[in-house]
């Protein structure tokens, strides 16, 4: 009998949160599936005689034990061999994480890749989102100092983030008064940088809708700390149950169309006060145990059907 394999990258697995991980949550599902899973590091990725290899192991994963994985049959695999590989590892999307999506471009008629490697190098997480401006508070991309401060001077508070990071890092809220040396410092550690209008109706949360196959498949909103306009869960947002307005809904099916025309299977994109806040996520999703965990809607079941039909 042919063992069924789903291939993981990611990070280290000891680097997970259990209580709120995709990766674990996507693999747990696989396991209910008869799938084993194969995990490994970017690191460990390589084209040895023509072959996509991975220096990695074999893994379970178990909610129910207190080290909730457990590494058995470390070994070196021919990544053809996995019927499905999911690219789960954090941002930033460097020239690393660039390197091995071209590696993985060698066996993506192989093996069904989410997301496909080609369409993930090709779509900037943050500059993508300026074929949609239309739908965002007003935004630019830049590295040009006094274009930012003839932004500033126009709304007095905005948001600046690198284009390439993850996870709220290196988001800073400018106010009162721009800090000329800052930002200098900040364009010569990140380049272009996407200047923001400030909405303060974040302090109410914003909105995370996952896309899957195509489909708006659900949503939570994530309300920052007392204090934060940081709505992201590992800065300690809390999520709570919400439904898309039907503006929401709207521009979260037409991103949703372009995601599928352009092979992205599974994405989350976010809304603050009923507009695109600029971040796509199409590199490692997350959000679903989550989703889960307050509505007992499992989109596991759904992600895996979908690449099954």
């Amino acid at each position: 009998m042919t063992i069924k394999i789903v291939g993981i990258q990611g990070n280290h697995p000891s680097s997970l949160n259990p209580k709120s991980d995709t990766s674990i949550f996507l693999a747990i599902e696989a396991q209910n599936n008869k799938y084993k899973i194969f995990y490994y590091e970017p690191k460990d990725l390589s084209i040895i005689n023509d072959k996509v290899i991975a220096k990695g192991y074999y893994i379970e994963f178990n909610y129910n034990n207190k080290k909730f994985f457990k590494i058995k049959n470390i070994q070196t695999l021919d990544l053809s061999k996995c019927k499905y590989l999911l690219i789960r590892q954090n941002p930033p999307f460097n020239l690393e994480y660039i390197s091995t999506t071209y590696i993985l471009d060698k066996i993506k008629d192989k093996v069904k890749i989410v997301n496909n490697p080609t369409s993930i190098r090709n779509i900037s997480e943050k500059l993508y989102s300026s074929i949609f401006q239309k739908y965002m508070p007003d935004t630019i991309f830049t590295k040009d100092i006094h274009e930012m401060n003839k932004f500033f001077n126009k709304y007095k508070k905005m948001i600046i983030k690198p284009i390439h990071s993850f996870g709220g890092n290196d988001i800073h809220l400018i106010e009162k008064k721009i800090d000329q040396k800052l930002i200098l410092n900040f364009i010569k550690k990140h380049g272009h940088i996407m200047c923001q209008k400030f909405l303060p109706k974040i302090k109410f949360g914003d909105k995370r809708v996952f896309i899957i196959n195509g489909k708006v498949s659900g949503a939570i909103s994530r309300v920052p700390k007392k204090g934060s306009f940081l709505s992201n869960m590992s800065k300690g947002a809390i999520p709570i149950a919400i439904e898309l307005t039907k503006i929401e809904k709207k521009i979260s099916n037409i991103l949703a169309k372009d995601l599928k025309k352009k092979d992205i299977y599974f994405s989350g994109i976010d809304f603050i006060d009923q507009k695109l806040n600029g971040d796509i996520n199409v590199t490692s999703p997350t959000g679903l145990k989550t989703y889960c965990d307050l509505t007992n809607i499992n989109l596991a079941k759904v992600f895996w059907k979908g690449l099954k039909a």
